[in-house]
């Protein structure tokens, strides 16, 4: 085995947050960005001597030739195989599934998920343990502390093997294993879902249009869509990955993706609507007509996961982040299983799933999963949904409106302001946070407040502690607003208002949200004062 040691590092700033790291593309192409950053990650696990590692991403710009830097350090630091999709490609929950399957030691997903990509796009890396969930923040911490010390990386002298070839090879000593990207992922949600009861649908005339959105989904929805169930040809549009995502803003919410939304709501509209993300963990849900928002769909899946047969059984429990709204938390109590509410972040959902504690989560940025993976997964849930669909024998507008009417609709929506200068978001978190223990008992915007606090969370299975994940004001009846800056995005600070009141009469269930929502959105201006601060009057995107 031949290998080099190259002096470089350490780069300030390389903290993985959430998601792993997310910069610009053009930092990461830095001579010796990426490369001292994954050996941070090497040294902060041990090494990667004798290990089984998976590898493969969303086929972003850059994404290529990064997986093939990857391989040759892995060879150089002694790895025994790395299991890596054809051509780089593998969605989010695919490799959490291919590290679950393989007993691997871990992975690193190449992508930095919803953000756009290209040359002057995002790029990103995220490493998984070996449970296939992203790295808790024990590891991360561990990460970023081998970052500021870093000096260098070793890298095997041979070049990478071929990619875009099935089968085995060899790097230096290790093993190299390209392996078709969907063929497992497929398998499972045959599993989980009932192919044959929406083949059944399909034949019925059923209709729906799938918005791959030029990313990684598109190879995923083809194959399980209109090869396996039948779907017509076409029925998934925008199904090639392209390394900028065609130009799209690889976000499946209905500021970005427009086009269907349109048609969904159009004269013309097919039954049933749905999105994807960059690197295929996120979902929109869309019936004709009708948004279904992903807290609802989160306590519509929950409530009718027993539809489906990888579930038949029932749940154990249902996991949402903070931010999400308390409809799964209904829920929970009518079917007699834990609730537990997380901070934001997919990796706080982890030790709930491998303790049995959980088997549905979601959190309110569009992501939906349960224990099949420990990622959230887009895919899965449309699938799931289309299996509620076929055993309901309802549409989609039909099964929110009975879901409403059983256990009461909780009006919400979030309010994005991204890319703000930094001292202009941290001010305004400043000054709310400030006031929070005086806020209890005034009235505001006519509404009184019961309760305010910073949210810290205590992970009941490893006992782990996580302070400062968002601010919460409660109002009586059960409204609340929650602020909090988000940690994916790669330029300024972006500030995510949300809103969420409960509605519990059938005649008033049916109205605009952010009508029903006006009283809290004045509430949150007089609170946080968002408009004074930053000077942004309404939000970017308001999902």
């Amino acid at each position: 085995m031949t290998s080099t040691f190259v002096a470089a590092g350490p780069f300030a700033g390389q903290k993985p947050g959430t998601s792993g790291l997310r910069k610009k593309t053009a930092e990461f192409m830095r001579p010796g960005y990426l490369e001292c950053f994954v050996q941070a990650v090497f040294d902060a696990i041990g090494g990667v001597s004798g290990k089984v590692l998976v590898l493969g991403g969303d086929g972003r710009y850059f994404g290529r030739q990064a997986a093939e830097t990857i391989l040759r350090m892995a060879a150089a630091g002694g790895a025994a195989r790395v299991i890596v999709g054809r051509g780089a490609i593998l969605s989010t929950p695919a490799a959490s599934h291919l590290i679950r399957l393989n007993a691997a030691d871990g992975g690193l997903i190449l992508s930095a998920s919803h953000n756009p990509g290209g040359p002057d796009g995002d790029f990103g890396v995220k490493y998984n343990i070996a449970n296939g969930g992203p790295a808790p923040e024990a590891v991360t911490a561990a990460i970023h502390a081998a970052t500021e010390r870093v000096t260098g990386y070793h890298i095997a002298g041979a070049p990478a093997p071929d990619l875009d070839r099935i089968g085995e090879s060899r790097l230096d000593g290790m093993v190299v294993q390209v392996v078709d990207p969907v063929t497992d992922y497929a398998a499972l949600m045959e599993r989980l879902v009932d192919f044959d009861a929406i083949r059944a649908l399909v034949a019925g005339g059923f209709r729906m249009r799938f918005d791959a959105m030029s990313a990684v989904t598109g190879p995923y929805a083809v194959e399980i869509l209109e090869h396996r169930i039948g779907f017509a040809p076409g029925t998934v549009v925008n199904a090639v990955p392209e390394p900028d995502f065609g130009g799209h803003h690889p976000d499946p919410n209905p500021a970005h993706a427009r086009d269907l939304w349109d048609e969904l709501m159009g004269p013309d509209a097919p039954d049933f609507g749905a999105a994807s993300d960059g690197d295929g963990d996120r979902n929109m849900i869309l019936g004709r007509g009708v948004y279904v928002s992903p807290s609802d769909s989160l306590a519509v899946i929950a409530a009718n996961a027993h539809l489906c047969k990888g579930y038949a059984g029932g749940i154990r429990g249902i996991a949402r982040s903070m931010p999400t709204s308390a409809a799964a938390d209904r829920v929970a109590a009518h079917l007699g299983v834990d609730l537990h509410e997380t901070p934001t972040g997919w990796k706080f959902f982890g030790t709930l799933l491998d303790a049995g504690r959980a088997t549905i989560c979601g959190e309110e940025s569009f992501g939906t999963g349960s224990d099949h993976v420990r990622e959230k997964d887009g895919l899965w849930a449309v699938l799931i949904w289309l299996n509620i669909l076929a055993a309901r024998g309802k549409g989609v507008a039909e099964v929110l409106d009975g879901h409403w009417r059983q256990f009461g609709r909780n009006y919400y929506s979030r309010h994005d302001y991204e890319a703000l200068p930094v001292a202009a978001a941290e001010a305004v978190m400043a000054g709310l946070r400030a006031a929070l223990p005086g806020l209890p008992g005034r009235v505001v915007a006519g509404m009184t407040v019961t309760a305010a606090d910073d949210f810290a969370y205590r992970d009941p299975v490893d006992g782990s502690s996580s302070a400062g994940q968002g601010l919460r004001v409660a109002f009586e009846g059960g409204a609340r607003i929650v602020l909090r800056l988000s940690g994916t995005g790669t330029e300024g600070a972006t500030l995510r208002l949300y809103l969420d009141r409960m509605e519990d009469d059938p005649d008033r269930m049916a109205q605009d949200p952010q009508e029903a929502l006006a009283p809290l959105i004045a509430a949150a201006e007089d609170l946080a004062g968002i408009a004074r601060l930053t000077g942004r009057a309404v939000p970017d995107v308001i999902t």
